[in-house]
């Protein structure tokens, strides 16, 4: 599958998302999972458990809730993982002391390479529409205007001259890798890749310590198309 886990529309997903975004929150433990540490999620008739990896939680596994039946979740999580403890015991000497064995369900290297990579895409979404929403703003009153990242913030300012030479200043407070720089410039619209020049100063102000800046010229036709509230 290549669809973003994000973008999948399931109640499921979406309660664990919003669940486990809020910072010290209560959660209820799975208990016929002794293990591993699994937090339950639950939506209408949907259950799933969450295993949280140094902050960052995954949905693990899900299943229908069926009282009394076989087949209910509960029922068929704490079964796979006594079963996956019989064959773990079966070939080990020095076999498991728990109940269950869920470390099959856990995510492997695949899943945090996919991980990595959709939250690259995210981030890349995310900076295109900001980039955007930067320029019109700036284009309308000719100020820098700014926003806030998770480790850092992006300012922008934009200054045109009736329609002919549009300049543009980008500046990045805060520390981030050459590449994720490059990835900025790469999405100001209007503006030639290669045609970024590094500023030790703003249009209005000095830099701050902690500051890194570019300028390029921008399409003035992309400038306006900017600004046309019918056209992205």
């Amino acid at each position: 599958m290549t669809q973003p886990l994000d973008e999948i529309g399931h109640p499921l997903l979406a309660k664990a998302s919003e669940q486990f975004s809020v910072a010290d929150a209560k959660h209820e433990r799975i208990r016929a999972i002794d293990d591993r540490v699994l937090l339950k999620v639950k939506v209408q008739r949907w259950r799933g458990a969450v295993w949280i990896d140094s902050g960052l939680p995954w949905l693990v596994a899900a299943g229908r809730r069926e009282d009394g039946s076989a087949g209910d979740f509960y029922a068929a999580l704490e079964a796979d993982g006594k079963a996956a403890r019989a064959r773990y015991n079966a070939g080990h000497r020095d076999g498991l002391k728990t109940d269950t064995c869920c470390g099959h369900l856990l995510p492997g290297r695949a899943d945090h390479v996919r991980y990595r990579a959709e939250a690259g895409v995210r981030l890349a979404r995310r900076l295109r529409v900001t980039l955007r929403t930067l320029i019109r703003d700036s284009l309308r009153d000719g100020r820098e205007h700014s926003t806030d990242f998770d480790t850092f913030a992006l300012g922008l300012q934009v200054r045109a001259d009736d329609g002919y030479e549009t300049y543009v200043a980008v500046r990045i407070t805060g520390s981030v890798p050459p590449d994720l720089a490059v990835v900025i410039l790469g999405n100001v619209p209007g503006c030639e890749r290669e045609g970024w020049y590094p500023e030790y100063a703003l249009p209005e102000r000095e830099l701050l310590p902690a500051e890194q800046a570019w300028s390029n010229l921008m399409d003035p036709v992309e400038a306006a198309r900017l600004l046309d509230p019918g056209q992205d």
